[in-house]
């Protein structure tokens, strides 16, 4: 194929998906569990009159919502292009270094120990404050850890296995708790647990936006480091990059993205495994000058389509993320399988 051909190919891909993500997010305002006529709809987004209760599903529910989709795609699809790069492997994700089963131990300690409670000194956190912090705190544990690991280890791939194994001992512990938990504590967690968009309110919202925007604005810094380990961390040295040193900042990035993600959002699943994959079979090439904006955009655009399928049900209810994001998921991450070869 031609370097014309090729051009066109990339822009193709990124005017489709940036295309995408905007229909998406349009529809994720104008349909919803309550029927809104669409005039309405956009009358309040246009800061025009109407019912009190119409503008708050718009401004306050759908609206933050799509927002969350938005920027927690984007950021779990740059955790995972990341991880996939320097480890070499596809079936790296944020979830594979065992970050967000720290989040997940957090909330467990919240929910099935101290009653939904969090106290520090003579500080007293409820609610899903209490449920963020603890979150954040277990994420942010694990990533000092790996962190910890990263400068006794030259190896990858013995990383690798120690976020692996830090996400059985998680596990473990959560498993205990829950056995010994009430059944209002292990129904909390468990709702926890299967994921949700709709956790960030309009006012928690520049939080959220910050930290994920400055995880993925390091992983930005990170493109021309990313391409350099394509060809082996030995090359990468050669070629004057500090590996040590990158592979530091790429967990924390990818740290502080999962940490975000989970405690704001719970564990979403197969996003941070399956988008880079997609990223690349649109795009044919490994290049991360073009591959990370399109894994933004196309985690992004994922994210959204999650997000819509959970409201088809309409006012039955809202289906539960995790229960969507693996039918998307797992189609792709069994097609990279069978095709036997890696995308990169």
């Amino acid at each position: 194929m031609s370097r014309a051909n090729h051009n066109i190919r990339e822009w193709s891909s990124l005017i489709l998906m940036s295309l995408l993500t905007v229909v998406l997010f349009v529809a994720n305002l104008f349909f919803g569990s309550v029927q809104i006529p669409f005039d309405v709809v956009w009358d309040i987004l246009t800061g025009g009159s109407a019912q009190e209760s119409w503008r708050f599903i718009i401004l306050e529910a759908r609206l933050p919502q799509a927002l969350t989709a938005l920027l927690c795609g984007a950021a779990l699809a740059v955790g995972g292009l990341m991880l996939q790069t320097v480890f070499r492997n596809p079936l790296a994700g944020p979830s594979i270094l065992g970050i967000d089963a720290g989040a997940s131990l957090g909330v467990a300690l919240v929910m099935l120990m101290s009653g939904g409670s969090l106290v520090a000194g003579q500080l007293a956190f409820g609610g899903y404050l209490a449920v963020t912090l603890a979150a954040f705190a277990g994420a942010m544990l694990v990533m000092g850890l790996l962190l910890f690991f990263s400068t006794l280890l030259r190896s990858d791939v013995m990383l690798l296995i120690v976020g692996v194994m830090i996400g059985y001992v998680g596990s473990s512990v959560i498993s205990l708790l829950n056995f010994f938990s009430t059944a209002e504590g292990v129904h909390s967690y468990m709702v926890w647990g299967m994921g949700s968009f709709s956790g960030v309110s309009m006012t928690q919202m520049p939080c959220f936006a910050i930290l994920t925007m400055g995880g993925i604005l390091v992983a930005l810094l990170l493109v021309k480091p990313l391409n350099a380990m394509l060809l082996g961390q030995r090359y990468a040295e050669n070629l004057g990059i500090n590996v040590r040193y990158t592979r530091f900042r790429l967990l924390l990035a990818t740290g502080l993205l999962t940490a975000a993600t989970t405690a704001f959002c719970g564990p979403v699943s197969f996003l941070g495994l399956a988008v880079p994959h997609m990223a690349r079979l649109l795009l044919h090439r490994s290049d991360h000058r073009l591959l990370m904006p399109l894994s933004i955009l196309t985690g992004s655009a994922v994210a959204l389509l999650c997000n819509f399928l959970c409201l088809l049900p309409g006012d039955k209810g809202t289906l539960p993320l995790g229960a969507v994001t693996p039918l998307l998921g797992v189609p792709v991450i069994l097609y990279v399988l069978l095709q036997g070869k890696r995308q990169w």
